[in-house]
């Protein structure tokens, strides 16, 4: 890429953060953040996460808390991420969609090959904001084997359901072999495949995007970049060009049509402000054009989540 054109675009982008200025004169005009999470511990049962010892993340989180951060710098909604195991929970939040409609969807927590799966799922996808699933290692090992698990998930691309997957980086091969198998299902690899970054990626984790590259049902959510350095107590780099080695690994096989932006909201707070999380993707994707930065920060997750307008 144009080194001097990206380092250009990230000195505006950080200029903006530091100042409170906020330009909405480019394709960052309509932000669609597809990885936020709302809960709440003191509801009568609590929550599942996170831990009560958690001092950033163990409160209260809701809708309107983030939509008063995120509006101003120019998101104009969100696709909420499922943050419990409990299946009640996923009602919730289909509650707080139906409520605001800043919520564009929601990616839910149902397990494949589980005997109330098929039943759960056709009552959540008769929700209009009901998105899909989000699943981790154990499910995605089940799925590629023959089995219930894989049929229950042949079922979620029948019903139009996107799969989310949390998965670690030598699992990212597993998620290009899961596209070829269920080639109608769209899938959606969270947080660069959770990725650590500032340090040379694994070569599963590369070998795992050239795979992908030959899986187009398989999206790449570019979230969790800052919480890839593993530098808690807001001490992620600020520069964008730390990030660019990571950034330059993920255009290559995924291009300006399969890369989505998500925050990782509220996890993302333990390194760095929801602003710089912005910023360095913004300053990325706007150096490869203003058509590339519009699929990024919009298009790519309404074609990948099937969201409704706001």
């Amino acid at each position: 890429m144009n080194r001097r054109r990206f380092l250009q675009s990230g000195a505006l982008a950080l200029a903006a953060g530091t100042t409170g200025c906020v330009h909405h004169d480019g394709p960052g005009q309509d932000i669609l953040d597809t990885h936020t999470h709302f809960y709440d511990p003191v509801r009568p049962q609590g929550v599942p996460w996170p831990n009560p010892g958690d001092a950033v993340l163990y409160r209260t989180v809701m809708p309107a808390e983030f939509q008063s951060l995120a509006a101003p710098l120019g998101v104009t909604g969100t696709v909420v991420i499922e943050a419990s195991a409990w299946p009640e929970d996923n009602d919730w939040l289909l509650q707080l969609a139906d409520r605001d409609p800043f919520l564009r969807g929601v990616v839910g927590n149902l397990v494949p090959g589980q005997p109330r799966f098929r039943s759960d799922l056709k009552r959540l996808s008769r929700q209009p904001r009901f998105c899909g699933i989000r699943i981790g290692a154990q499910s995605l090992q089940a799925a590629l084997e023959r089995g219930p698990a894989r049929t229950d998930l042949h079922q979620l691309a029948d019903l139009d359901g996107s799969l989310d997957l949390l998965i670690p980086p030598e699992r990212l091969p597993d998620a290009a072999q899961l596209g070829r198998l269920i080639p109608d299902l769209r899938i959606i690899v969270d947080h660069c495949g959770n990725v650590p970054v500032g340090s040379p990626p694994p070569g599963e984790w590369t070998g795992g995007l050239a795979a992908c590259h030959y899986a187009p049902n398989v999206f790449m959510k570019v979230s969790g970049l800052v919480e890839g350095t593993g530098r808690r107590g807001g001490q992620a780099p600020t520069d964008p060009e730390f990030y660019l080695p990571v950034l330059n690994a993920l255009w290559g096989p995924f291009g300006e049509d399969r890369l989505i932006f998500g925050s990782n909201w509220p996890v993302c707070l333990h390194f760095a402000s929801y602003s710089t999380v912005l910023e360095i993707v913004r300053a990325y994707f706007n150096s490869k054009g203003a058509t590339a930065a519009g699929k990024y920060f919009n298009r790519n997750a309404r074609r990948a989540y099937r969201t409704r307008p706001g």
